[in-house]
């Protein structure tokens, strides 16, 4: 079945345009005119993936984007007629995919969710990950960590769980901020406090878990996972 857009947007010409295009390009979408419809089609529709409208009516395109990503993976692409980088590194802080600033390119619009779909799709059934005492399952978008005979699920963002599971590929190497932008948050212009913010959460989680140390920055190079394959 063709995967599914969620719009979330509620000036109705720009929905209706992004509709056409996605629906050229063999998806099916569904719409919503302000947040409150957007979270309550996203609960009983499941859609693949979503572009939140920042300034929506009843609930913004930040509380649809909390509430998305505290109820689990969706990708997310926020579109936004702002175009500060405090509201570009608050989307991406909070778990955002991409964003995409208004007046856009509807071709780019369907060439970017579609890169946020390959991303989120990388992972294969049955696939399992594991290093150390750290085990990731790339189809349940789950990670834990075994320590004293217990596991410990890690409560983590969508960007979070690329970023360890990026990491955890090739455990011991050195990745610098410009590679992870490119393979974790590719097209977003993300800037290397972005990742630092991304990094730092992730480590908090994991040191809280039990893994602490298993994240380790290496001053003036970049991160790595401090643990043996």
């Amino acid at each position: 079945m063709a995967e599914l857009v969620l719009i979330a947007e509620d000036d109705m010409e720009i929905a209706g345009i992004l509709e056409a295009y996605f629906v050229r390009e063999g998806f099916r979408t569904a719409h919503a005119r302000d947040g409150k419809v957007a979270l309550e089609l996203h609960r009983s529709l499941k859609p693949d993936i979503v572009l939140a409208d920042v300034t929506m009516p009843r609930l913004d395109g930040w509380e649809v984007l909390a509430e998305i990503q505290r109820r689990g993976h969706t990708p997310v692409i926020m579109v936004t007629a702002l175009d500060e980088d405090v509201d570009r590194l608050q989307g991406l802080r909070i778990g955002a995919d991409d964003y995409i600033v208004k007046p856009f390119n509807p071709i780019e619009v369907v060439a970017r969710a579609k890169a946020v779909l390959r991303r989120a799709g990388l992972a294969q059934t049955g696939a399992v990950v594991r290093v150390g005492n750290l085990t990731i399952d790339l189809d349940s978008y789950q990670a834990k960590i075994d320590k004293d005979g217990e596991s410990i699920r890690l409560s983590l963002t969508l960007t979070e769980f690329r970023l360890l599971t990026h990491l955890a590929r090739t455990p011991t190497k050195v990745f610098t901020r410009g590679e992870l932008v490119d393979a974790c948050l590719p097209g977003s212009d993300a800037l290397d406090r972005t990742i630092d913010s991304h990094l730092s959460k992730l480590r908090k989680k994991l040191d809280q878990a039990g893994g602490e140390g298993m994240l380790a920055s290496i001053r003036g190079v970049g991160y790595r996972l401090a643990v043996e394959p």
